[in-house]
């Protein structure tokens, strides 16, 4: 054999592993007759591929039947790729087309310790404020993506966080009591987004809706905010939708599921 039939071979038999796992990812299990017929090769070739994915712990045999599965090494590996992914490369395209959009501008935010920290921003043209807020840490009760990353947490790290932190009083507006939060968060799981009006700063409304990850839990938050006098849902149909349909999307490229539809 020379060496373009050994990369022909070779090539061929990678394919034909592949086909197998998907296979089994389609079917659940399959057995060697089973696997042999779909891919039309014979039983001894179906035998040794399923053998050379059994023992990279691809595939796993079904002890009551014989037929096999997928193993767990397919996890292994899945698990792995969330971790490579970035989530402002992921997540900057669909910023920008927010702030184009609206005109206003777009941060995407991330819990650190008790603060909410915006990781990257995208600024609409009609964006009044040329301030820089990249990396700047801001007070979780009083913007509207640190509710939705308060929202996220158990009861008992958003009590640590909240007692550590009180609540600062950043404008007349900010709220000021823990029972107040908990009443807004609990608005904020069940519609999908949260506001901040004049909270953070007089003058200036934000909005937020999560982004989380493969396994649905939420890593981050995209918001929108701009003056007050003319940037509110009322004056911006579709705005919420919008913005609840751009954490999908980005949750969409991070493997969740559900709730994204591709327009």
């Amino acid at each position: 054999m020379d060496d373009d039939d050994a990369v022909h071979g070779g090539v061929q038999s990678v394919d034909r592993a592949l086909a197998i796992l998907e296979i089994l990812g389609r079917d659940g299990s399959a057995g060697v007759g089973e696997v042999a017929e779909e891919l039309q090769i014979h039983k001894s070739t179906a035998s040794r591929l399923l053998g050379s994915l059994l023992a990279r712990g691809m595939v796993q045999q079904n002890t009551n039947r014989g037929k096999y599965e997928l193993g767990f090494g397919i996890l292994k590996l899945a698990s792995t790729i969330p971790g490579r992914l970035s989530l402002v490369a992921l997540a900057r395209p669909v910023l920008e087309a927010l702030a184009e959009q609206y005109k206003e501008t777009v941060n995407l935010a991330v819990l650190r310790e008790e603060y909410a920290v915006n990781v990257d921003q995208a600024m609409g043209p009609s964006t009044l404020a040329t301030y820089d807020w990249l990396g700047s840490l801001t007070p979780l009760h009083a913007t509207s993506s640190g509710k939705v990353l308060l929202a996220a947490l158990s009861s008992d790290e958003r009590g640590r966080i909240l007692k550590a932190t009180k609540l600062p009083q950043r404008t007349a507006k900010t709220i000021r009591t823990r029972t107040a939060l908990e009443k807004e968060l609990l608005q904020v799981v069940k519609d999908g987004y949260a506001q901040a009006l004049e909270e953070f700063e007089m003058g200036i409304n934000s909005y937020a809706a999560p982004v989380r990850n493969h396994l649905g839990v939420v890593v981050g938050a995209i918001s929108i905010s701009g003056p007050a006098f003319r940037f509110a849902p009322e004056m911006e149909p579709g705005l919420l939708e919008g913005l609840k349909q751009a954490g999908l999307q980005v949750s969409a490229s991070l493997g969740y599921t559900a709730g994204y539809t591709a327009g």
